[in-house]
């Protein structure tokens, strides 16, 4: 290992993904990532999880499971709401 910790570290948990930017893209994300100190993989999964965020999907496992998970019980006593015709 160079010595930096990421989140997802674990071989198994990681995907790579080669990504071509124009030059001034390039220019101006090197650039941030220096004036923010963080590296551009940290600014990539930053954006993609502001990505999934705004697309409403869920970001990380915890987040998918919570989504599963009812907001009902399964033995709720209240009736199904019929179905009317207008």
């Amino acid at each position: 290992m160079n010595g930096r910790s990421r989140k997802g570290s674990d071989p198994l948990s990681t995907r790579r993904k080669l990504f071509a930017f124009d030059a001034t893209t390039w220019h101006a994300l090197h650039l941030l990532a220096k004036d923010s100190t963080k590296s551009l993989q940290e600014l990539a999964d930053e954006a993609f999880a502001d990505l999934l965020r705004k697309h409403d999907r869920p970001v990380t496992l915890k987040d998918a499971l919570k989504r599963s998970a009812r907001r009902f019980p399964a033995n709720d006593t209240s009736a199904p709401r019929k179905k009317g015709r207008s």
